[in-house]
């Protein structure tokens, strides 16, 4: 395949090529070829005296709409979608081997996921149907799972021995920091309660390493080529096939139980210890290979259902918003209310940022795009008025580890909200490019996982372990 020295061309070719990829019908192979042809257009146009730009734009032109051409794909191979559902993806341009050798490395990862949840049993650390869960297994849950995702990802993507080493480092630092801190459980209304810190720790471990697996995914790339979209598109993928398979095996522990009462046996020290924990951390491996061997039939799923629920969420915000201005009822500043906003405004965060990974850059704002700016608008004002909820129980209460947790979470999503409703704004008005808004979108998701990790190993040695 001709590459350009052309460096502005080459990137419109990226471009077009990310695009291309987003499309429902069109995947790996065809992707490639398509990009062979346009290619070719632009060595011949090239050589009769066009610029780059120039030549861009005609052989583009000549390719035809990129819409178009997904829906004369989609009609060409409407059996192709069908079969990728059911049949390993050797129609995707792999070898049957390569598609077994695959297969058997995602059930090795799965089963040593499901059996890392049980090795602390070993040690004391056991899970009984009859008892909570232990703070361990929620504090170390994302440590079961995520390396060995990351190995996946490694094989898949080639990674060499000295990179995968460099990545070991976060998942250490995260057990080390998980385990080292010596927290206290007090007991209030005769019922244990666990550490403040140890809890804070317990929700923003998850969020600090899926950065790591983020660097797996993209092999290192994370700068290049629209790497963060694609893991994000991934991240979203994943979300539902875990909830789809947590539906299939909530309906496989009820039909568990059911049959052994039948008999008149208890399947809870089955279900409680095993069937759930294990099955949990293997679905992780399952549903990350599921979203990588189906990624071309069902890739807009995220996206759908953005545009979905963007309209019902912009409901939300709107009529909590003048609920409170008619009640005048301020918020309820608890840990598990400030949790609940926080998750609520993350939310309309990957609303904003599925939808642009589905939206062509180049085409002009719509109505869903002001539908869109009202979505953050809305959610900046309730995030503007969580923030000063949190700011009137510290300055009346002193700082605590959840409020200070709180207030970095918020101001960390307000400037994000605030930068986006202004990118959104200009390019509704025409006086800016839908593309800095994604840019945006994906250079800012790091700072989540750096606050995450700061949280883990900062607030428990400095506000203490009760």
């Amino acid at each position: 395949m001709t590459t350009f020295a052309d460096q502005p061309l080459e990137e419109q070719i990226a471009q077009w090529r990310a695009y291309l990829r987003r499309r429902q019908a069109v995947y790996g192979p065809d992707v490639e070829e398509l990009e062979g042809h346009l290619r070719d257009q632009l060595v011949t146009l090239a050589e009769a005296g066009l610029t780059g730009d120039e030549a861009f734009l005609v052989a583009v032109k000549r390719m035809g709409n990129l819409d178009a051409l997904s829906r004369e794909f989609a009609r060409a191979h409407s059996e192709r979608l069908w079969k990728q559902l059911v049949i390993a993806p050797d129609a995707a341009g792999e070898s049957a081997h390569a598609a077994r050798a695959e297969t058997l490395v995602v059930l090795s990862l799965a089963v040593a996921a499901a059996l890392a949840v049980k090795v602390p049993a070993l040690f004391g650390q056991r899970l009984s149907p009859d008892e909570e869960v232990p703070a361990f297994y929620l504090r170390n849950a994302s440590l079961f799972v995520f390396p060995l995702l990351a190995v996946y990802f490694m094989w898949k993507r080639g990674w060499n021995a000295v990179g995968g080493l460099w990545l070991v480092l976060p998942f250490a630092a995260g057990a080390v920091f998980a385990n080292v801190f010596p927290w206290e459980t007090v007991v209030v209304d005769n019922a244990p309660k666990g550490s403040d810190t140890e809890v804070l720790t317990i929700l923003h471990l998850p969020i600090a390493l899926w950065m790591a697996v983020g660097f797996a995914y993209v092999r290192g790339r994370w700068f290049d080529d629209g790497g963060r979209m694609n893991f994000v598109r991934f991240s979203g993928e994943l979300a539902i096939y875990y909830v789809l398979i947590a539906l299939g095996g909530g309906v496989l522990t009820g039909f568990t139980v059911m049959m052994f009462q039948a008999i008149d046996m208890n399947a809870g020290w089955f279900v409680g210890p095993w069937l759930i924990p294990c099955g949990a951390a293997a679905a992780v491996i399952i549903g990350s290979w599921l979203v990588e061997a189906k990624q071309s039939v069902i890739e807009n799923m995220a996206p759908v259902l953005t545009r979905l629920f963007t309209p019902l969420f912009t409901v939300l915000l709107l009529a909590f918003l003048a609920t409170m201005a008619w009640t005048g009822s301020p918020i309820n500043v608890k840990r598990e209310v400030l949790i609940g906003f926080d998750m609520l405004l993350a939310l309309v965060v990957g609303l904003v940022l599925y939808a642009a990974s589905a939206r062509d850059p180049q085409a002009p704002p719509d109505f869903f795009d002001g539908l869109q700016l009202l979505l953050v608008v809305s959610a900046l004002v309730v995030d503007g008025v969580a923030l000063a909820a949190i700011a009137a129980r510290i300055s009346e209460f002193g700082f605590t580890p959840n409020r200070v947790a709180a207030l970095g979470e918020n101001l960390i999503l307000l400037v994000n909200l605030a930068w986006t409703a202004w990118l959104y704004a200009r390019f509704m008005r025409h006086r800016g490019s839908f593309a800095a808004l994604e840019r945006w979108q994906v250079a800012y998701l790091p700072v989540y996982s750096v606050w995450a990790a700061l949280v883990v190993t900062i607030f428990p040695p400095v506000f203490g372990y009760r």
